[in-house]
């Protein structure tokens, strides 16, 4: 590495044109603070292209003179180097001892921006910038140009090290520090390099199984091509089969079997003409009989009319003659009943007979109430009998008025009484006592109803429960009143907890033995607030298929009873109805002399009447008589030929059907007959060249035999490929021969992709294998330097090397381990805190100067900000004889407060002076160089 010379600053911070020289080994840069210190080294880091200290930048400086440009100019050393080879100089090809570094900052777009620029010798500063000759420099070439030449990335960052943290080294992990040595020694290229060819490995690697995936996709694709290409393949098989059996068998197999079917066709056709023929000749002669038979029942239903019409006014003249007779005997009758009256014994007078009456009266209707009321009653046991016995029992009205009003809302509901069913019927009792209270809830088949159905329950004022949430029924617990229920719906899981709580107990001894609930059959239950009966009578049963059937039991016997009270009952009335009529006729009877004694002569009339009356009603009587006889004779006649006339007509419509059925045989004939010689014809122009040769015509009769297997298999094929996914395209062949191929060169390229990666592979062991040896040999030169320079301070070092073998892994994880040993009092870490401040720039010291220390070139240059800050005197004087014992060049700075002592190893002493205000300028540095004479 190099080292500087001199610097010369134009327009930096508030320095308008300064030369510094920094021909020295160790550089004492001294000042109050805020004089420029800082902003000297600043400088020097802006002439390198390292970022400043802290967080400044190089415009920070640029701006404070408010000119619009600024130059820096820097002179180091371009020693040859001990060993020579491709770059025998720093900054080769320039081979001069000095070069000149050029920075030109300035404004560009509102912005400022910095170019670099390398000349060999001590160029002054105008000459350089005149030369037109002269290359400046993007930022990055320049700092690939001092890489080159020494100054790498990480001795830029040491460089770059804050004010008063010479220190920080020893803040590095055994990891960091053995990659900053790398990086510093320039084994981190190596490393870089090597780690940038596993990268590609591993893509390459990527690369090889995307490869081997789009081989196996390729594979799928030229599979299912091959699978299009076979169904290609078939279904042009399938296309020239049809061809040939439609082009060439059909024709021949055609005209052959078309000459047997017109042959047969043609005797088929003839037998049935004949047939028609004959049926048409039996037709016309039964319509001849039915025109007869017509004209007879036409005759026939003539005389019946005649006779009906003489029937009917013989019959007029009877009614009138038996109406007139009949209106005789009748006034006659009043006069029977007024002398039967008329002869009667009256007992009681007229007053107790009436008063009787109404009391009879009374009594009949009170008993026509009573038989009304047992009526009603039984018309509603009735109506509750058909419920019962169509499986739908009647339930009491405000139940169906709920129900009612459900259904017309369209809440689907059920009731606890119609799911319920008891398996035992020695506990029937037993149920119905428990569940006699909820008989009549109803269940909602949708919670979601529940507002609704809760308003319909409020507004009709229902009495029982609604339930909106039901649960299948759970396992029955043994001998709970639970286990003999069957719930056909789900129900209310209060009334399973309820039931399967209440245990089956044969009496109440055994009851007594039983902690909880339980019931006996007859309904004795015992609960938490004591026992009672609750038993229901068996009329009254509503659960299940035994409760339907006791209620229909007690219904029978109740309407059988009720049907015997009002037969008797009935009887009752008729009686006092006929005393009534008896009683109100001997009422009437006392005025019928009077009344025979005024209408004698009107009966006597009547009486004389009589007998001619009877005798026209005898002679009416038998003229109708023989009108009726004649009208049943000219009836049957009538019915005798309506029936023949029937008959014919019935075996005319079934002449008529064969009739028409024989010409419908005879027309299909014909038809088929047309077909087949069509068919003909159109085989026999469709006939293939071949078919004059007998061989062909037999090979295809031996191969399908008729022309139906022929038409069978070409229909069978036409569904098959109309019904068939097939491949139409006939590029489906080349796409499958292009895909195989495609499939055939990726499988070579992933061959070769394969030997290449496992060439890379060993390539790439090997070569690692080859540099970890100039690692390890890295890695002790350095320890070597470091117990070297600790030796010259006087302190302990012991390095414990790391395991680099030939594995990513350990490479990865290995680190650099350095303990120190002050004053003999053993060793301590990097930053364990075991040591003090002035321990920790020794530290960093070593470790910093160590990193410069080459064999192959010993130069270099250390900027360090303040490190005597944190030491006591003694310790000034040993980090002052360790800086003269090495061969590297150092800036220092530091205050002005510090002891005298810090000036001893110092060649070359900068005082700043802070800028005097009201003056544009700051001053410039004294210098101060120690005499070589006083030294020696």
């Amino acid at each position: 590495m190099f080292q500087m010379k001199s610097v010369e600053m134009v327009h930096w911070d508030f320095w308008q044109r300064l030369t510094v020289p920094l021909d020295a080994q160790i550089v004492t840069i001294i000042g109050p603070n805020g004089s420029g210190k800082t902003t000297l080294l600043d400088a020097l880091r802006t002439l390198l292209a390292i970022k400043c200290s802290g967080k400044r930048d190089y415009k920070r400086y640029v701006r404070n003179n408010r000119e619009p440009f600024a130059f820096l100019k820097g002179v180091v050393a371009n020693p040859r180097r001990l060993n020579g080879g491709l770059y025998p100089t720093p900054f080769f090809p320039l081979l001069s001892e000095e070069v000149t570094l050029l920075c030109r900052i300035k404004k560009q777009g509102g912005d400022w921006v910095r170019h670099y620029a390398i000349a060999e010798g001590d160029v002054a500063l105008d000459s350089a910038v005149a030369d037109p000759a002269l290359a400046w420099l993007g930022v990055q070439e320049y700092r690939r140009r001092l890489e080159a030449a020494g100054l790498t990335a990480a001795v830029g960052e040491v460089l770059a090290l804050e004010q008063g943290d010479t220190d920080k080294l020893t803040e590095y992990t055994p990891k960091q520090l053995l990659d900053l040595v790398f990086q510093v020694f320039g084994d981190k290229d190596v490393l870089d390099n090597y780690q940038h060819a596993r990268d590609e490995q591993r893509a390459a690697e990527a690369e090889l199984n995307a490869l081997s995936q789009q081989q196996e996709a390729l594979e799928v694709r030229v599979e299912a091509m091959k699978t299009r290409a076979n169904r290609y393949l078939e279904w042009t098989g399938l296309q020239k089969r049809v061809n040939r059996l439609r082009d060439e068998a059909l024709p021949v197999l055609g005209l052959i079997d078309g000459r047997s079917a017109i042959t047969r066709q043609w005797q088929d056709y003839r037998r049935l003409q004949h047939d028609y023929l004959n049926v048409s000749a039996d037709h016309r002669a039964t319509l001849q009989l039915m025109a007869t038979l017509r004209r007879a029942e036409s005759e026939a239903q003539a005389a019946r009319a005649q006779a009906d019409g003489e029937r009917h006014h013989a019959q007029q003249a009877f009614m009138h003659a038996r109406d007139a007779l009949r209106d005789v005997q009748s006034r006659l009758k009043e006069r029977d009943r007024l002398q039967a009256l008329a002869g009667q014994q009256y007992g009681d007078d007229a007053a107790t007979l009436t008063q009787r009456l109404a009391a009879l009266r009374h009594d009949a209707d009170s008993l026509r109430d009573s038989l009304r009321a047992a009526r009603r009653e039984r018309d509603e046991h009735s109506a509750e009998l058909a419920a019962l016995e169509s499986g739908k029992p009647r339930a009491p009205d405000e139940v169906r008025h709920f129900r009612a009003a459900l259904d017309e809302a369209g809440i689907e509901h059920s009731m606890l009484c119609d799911i319920v069913e008891v398996t035992d019927a020695a506990w029937q009792g037993a149920v119905e006592a428990l569940l006699k209270p909820y008989r009549h809830v109803v269940l909602l088949a949708d919670p979601a109803d529940r507002r609704a159905a809760w308003q319909l329950g409020e507004k009709l004022r229902y009495r029982h429960f609604v339930v909106p949430d039901t649960a299948a029924a759970p396992r029955a617990r043994g001998g709970s009143l639970l286990e003999v229920v069957r719930f056909a719906e789900p129900a209310p899981e209060w009334l399973y907890q309820q039931m399967n709580r209440v245990s089956r107990v044969a009496d109440v001894a055994a009851g007594a033995k039983e902690d909880g609930d339980w019931i006996t059959p007859e309904g004795y239950f015992r609960e938490r607030r004591g026992a009672r009966h609750i038993g229901v009578p068996q009329r009254d049963f509503a659960f299940g298929e035994a409760a339907r059937q006791s209620r229909l039991l007690d219904l029978r016997a109740t309407l059988t009873t009720l049907n015997q009270r009002i037969i008797a009952g009935e009887e009752q009335l008729v009686a006092a109805t006929r005393d009534i009529a008896a009683l109100a006729d001997y009422l009437s009877g006392m005025d019928s002399i009077a009344q025979l004694a005024s209408r004698a002569d009107e009966f006597a009339a009547l009486e004389a009447q009589l007998a001619t009356l009877e005798a026209s009603v005898a002679a009416h009587g038998a003229a109708l008589a023989d009108a009726d006889s004649a009208c049943r004779d000219a009836e049957s006649r009538h019915s005798d030929a309506r029936l023949a006339h029937d008959r014919v007509c019935q075996r005319e419509q079934d002449s008529l059907n064969r009739q028409a059925a024989r010409r419908l045989e005879a027309q299909q004939a014909r038809r088929t007959l047309r077909r087949l010689l069509a068919e003909l014809r159109d085989s026999r122009s469709h006939l293939p060249a071949a078919a004059q040769d007998a061989a062909y015509v037999a090979q295809l009769t031996e191969e399908f035999e008729t022309a139906a297997d022929v038409r069978h298999e070409i229909h069978y094929l036409e569904e098959k490929l109309a019904a068939g996914d097939w491949e139409c395209d006939e590029a489906v062949l080349q796409l499958k021969d292009k895909l195989q191929e495609d499939l055939n060169t990726l499988a070579r390229e992933c061959q070769r992709r394969q030997a290449e990666v496992e060439r890379a592979a060993g390539l790439t062991s090997d070569a690692r294998e080859a540099y970890l040896g100039k690692l390890r040999a890295t890695v002790r030169a350095y320890g070597s330097n470091i117990k070297r320079l600790g030796e010259l301070a006087g302190i302990g070092v012991e390095v414990e090397l790391p395991l680099l073998s030939n594995d990513d892994t350990a490479l990865a994880q290995a680190g650099l381990t350095l303990k120190f040993n002050f004053d003999q009092k053993g060793m301590m870490g990097m930053n364990d805190g075991e040591a003090s401040g002035g321990q920790q720039v020794m530290k960093s010291l070593i470790l910093l100067i160590g990193l410069m220390m080459d064999e192959a070139n010993p130069s270099g240059f250390v900027f360090i900000d303040e490190p005597f800050a944190h030491l006591d005197i003694f310790n000034i004087d040993r980090v002052a004889g360790f800086l003269k014992a090495t061969e590297a060049q150092y800036l220092i700075t530091t205050p002005n407060t510090h002891n005298i002592n810090i000036f001893a190893p110092s060649g070359l002493t900068l005082a700043t002076r802070k800028k005097r205000p009201g003056e544009q300028w700051a001053p410039a540095i004294l210098q101060t160089r120690r005499r070589l004479e006083a030294e020696s």
